[in-house]
């Protein structure tokens, strides 16, 4: 099947290219009822879209959403909602000097190797322009986690090796880089801002962790919730590493460090005293925090000349102009929520079949 769709009981369907006339998403599942208004679907596309700063692209889209249908008098009606975002600042003609070349770190190869057709308008359907649907659906996904009492975070944690050393949430959105350290965000828009004028790119790493999530989340083989957890992850464009809670510092632990003791919290409910396993044991939420870290790589499309060849096999030098981001870290925040927001509701509405209720 054609992995345009992600999740079960909550299921998001993507759709749209990077130059088309537009990009949306269909979101099926939404139980009826939810108050669902444009402006809460906008806030988080406005977040996410480009031209916010000197360290995302300069392309200019308002990205202003429909919403089509499912949606009525306020409320989701339980049917599919279908929302839609036209490209306004589309200029495939950036590309057409370029189209019959592979670029480095693109997906141009594989496509055509897949494919043996592509969209080779800014890389049409593998450009991070779909996460426009992502966002959106993701928002929807968010106002039926508050329903259950869970909250969402996430901050660029580092770009390349500086890392932030102090863990402030009020200053997230005060700063360009979305860092929740306000000496180290000016240090990395200081880097980016180098790198660009040097026609080049940085990498980094986003933290997104999540809050209140009930324990019990989560399938005990096949679906676990880090296994969901990690897909929608590596599904975002430019991710080359996930980890989750301790991630790859477990290594340095024995077990009587890595272990976790359980514990019973001052109202009642069990938990534990430390969270290496970063709110997952088993494939299944324990009720502490998830926290989940995603490293991302520089963005391929820099305007240096790099080698590479063409479709037909021949060596090439290629540039890539136009707009492109210098880092994704500050718009990889509100698309690492939306996704995780995505796997928590479908497990959320999965686990009401798991059990009589009482």
């Amino acid at each position: 099947m054609p992995g345009n769709s992600f999740g079960q009981a909550f299921r998001l369907t993507t759709w749209g290219e990077s130059h088309g006339p537009g990009v949306g998403c269909t979101v099926d599942g939404c139980p009826a009822g939810l108050p669902l208004a444009v402006a809460d679907i906008q806030r988080e596309l406005d977040r996410r879209r480009v031209g916010q700063s000197k360290v995302s692209s300069p392309r200019d889209e308002p990205d202003q959403v429909q919403i089509l249908s499912g949606v009525f008098e306020g409320r989701t009606t339980g049917t599919p909602i279908s929302m839609l975002v036209l490209n306004t600042d589309a200029k495939p003609g950036h590309y057409e000097a370029i189209k019959d070349l592979y670029r480095p770190g693109h997906a141009d190869y594989t496509w055509d190797a897949k494919y043996g057709f592509r969209d080779w308008r800014g890389g049409g359907r593998s450009s991070a322009r779909e996460t426009i649907g992502r966002v959106a659906g993701g928002a929807v996904a968010r106002l039926l986690l508050a329903h259950a009492g869970v909250r969402i975070v996430a901050y660029t944690l580092q770009l390349e090796e500086l890392r932030a050393r102090v863990i402030d949430e009020g200053e997230i959105e005060r700063n360009i880089m979305r860092c929740p350290d306000p000496e180290v965000a000016a240090q990395m828009v200081e880097r980016v801002d180098q790198a660009r004028r040097s026609l080049d790119s940085l990498g980094g790493i986003v933290e997104v962790r999540a809050r209140g999530v009930p324990p019990g989340l989560g399938e005990p083989v096949f679906d676990k919730l880090q296994a969901d957890i990690g897909k929608a992850m590596f599904s975002i464009p430019a991710i080359k590493g996930v980890e989750m809670g301790e991630g790859f510092g477990v290594v340095g632990l024995r077990g009587s460090e890595n272990n976790d003791p359980f514990v019973r919290h001052e109202d009642g409910s069990i938990g534990t005293a430390s969270n290496h396993h970063g709110g997952i044991l088993g494939g299944i939420s324990t009720g502490e925090e998830i926290v989940v870290r995603l490293a991302a790589k520089p963005p391929a499309s820099i305007a240096q000349p790099q080698q590479t060849i063409d479709s037909a096999g021949n060596p090439a030098t290629i540039e890539v102009h136009g707009r492109h981001d210098p880092t994704v870290l500050p718009r990889l925040v509100p698309i690492a929520e939306a996704m995780l927001a995505l796997v928590l509701a479908d497990h959320l509405l999965r686990q009401r079949l798991a059990r009589l209720q009482g």
